[in-house]
């Protein structure tokens, strides 16, 4: 049985409909996946409308060090992560070497790298090896690592200028960033989502990188 000519025309009708609503879903999903991969790919500039710059800093439980470079003015973000370990895909106590880390997101204008390491170290004893307040192990080792090769005269003037400070030799490892493998959600701004969180930071530093401004 043949349908009416009106129905038949409707059915036409919302066919090219149809098939012109899911051409504009898949250009949309395609256009937003590419978006997304040119911000993976993309060096991190123009953050929040600035110009910035990323740095990688190890010194023992991450949770503590986020919250206290969180707080440095000219920080505009910051993530924990798994550094430097076997592969790029470590997740907590995998074993395979990492140091627990920081991403740090910054604004050189406001807070230049010397400014930033010379405040991480007030953080960390830099004589330790493998260990920062009660935590004990390689995942604990302190470090700086870098993606932009500019930044590696910055590090060892700035490591050279601290040893002067000590008679020990400072155990703070540098180099590039190898590889890097994002923490679980549950690692991410712990201590704002727990205050009453372990932490080897003293409270006094977290109110001293609060206040502290280039000289």
């Amino acid at each position: 049985m043949s349908l009416p000519r009106r129905t038949t025309a409707g059915l036409l009708a919302a066919s090219i409909l149809l098939a012109l609503a899911l051409a504009g879903c898949a250009t949309k999903a395609t256009d937003a996946g590419s978006a997304a991969g040119a911000t993976e790919q993309a060096t991190p500039q123009d953050y929040a409308g600035k110009d910035v710059q990323t740095i990688y800093v190890a010194g023992g439980c991450f949770w503590g060090l986020e919250k206290y470079i969180g707080l440095v003015n000219g920080v505009v973000a910051t993530e924990v992560g798994y550094a430097n370990g076997a592969n790029a895909s470590a997740t907590y106590g995998d074993g395979s070497g990492y140091a627990e880390a920081v991403k740090v997101v910054y604004d050189p204008a406001v807070a230049p790298l010397p400014f930033l390491l010379d405040l991480f170290y007030d953080a960390i004893d830099p004589t330790s090896v493998n260990r920062q307040g009660n935590d004990l192990g390689t995942q604990y080792r302190t470090g700086i690592y870098y993606t932009d090769p500019a930044d590696k005269a910055v590090i060892e003037k700035s490591l050279a200028q601290l040893q002067k400070k000590y008679t020990q030799p400072i155990a703070v490892e540098s180099g590039p960033l190898t590889n890097y493998a994002r923490a679980e959600d549950y690692h991410q701004d712990y201590l704002k989502k727990d205050p009453g969180g372990y932490c080897h930071i003293a409270q006094k530093l977290f109110d001293a990188a609060a206040a502290a401004r280039p000289e």
